[in-house]
């Protein structure tokens, strides 16, 4: 079965949005400096730990990486932690925010 996913450009986009370059995140994963520019340009892809071990660094979950209707995990799962700590009146308004904001403008 194939698969119409570019993990390699999905890589660059999420690490884009964390807003760190490629040789950081390669040395903070403990890699060479290379690493990571090894798979965004499609020369290598990492081993199953290697990969979880880049979704641990991009602070999502491996389901995040490959879907196609979570553009910024980073902002939803950082939404979703301040959400937790708004009272149920907060909710309810933060609800119907984000209700009129896909009525007025889609999604996006």
């Amino acid at each position: 079965m194939y698969i119409d996913f570019n993990f390699s450009k999905r890589l660059s986009e999420l690490r884009a949005q964390k807003g760190v370059s490629a040789r950081d995140m390669s040395l903070s994963l403990g890699q060479n400096p290379t690493y990571i520019h090894k798979i965004e340009n499609e020369i290598a892809l990492p081993s199953m730990m290697g990969f979880f071990y880049i979704c641990e660094y991009l602070d999502i979950e491996p389901s995040d990486f490959f879907s196609r209707n979570i553009s910024s995990p980073l902002k939803l799962k950082g939404l979703m932690d301040d959400a937790q700590h708004l009272n149920r009146e907060q909710l309810e308004h933060l609800h119907l925010l984000v209700k009129d904001l896909l009525k007025s403008g889609g999604k996006k």
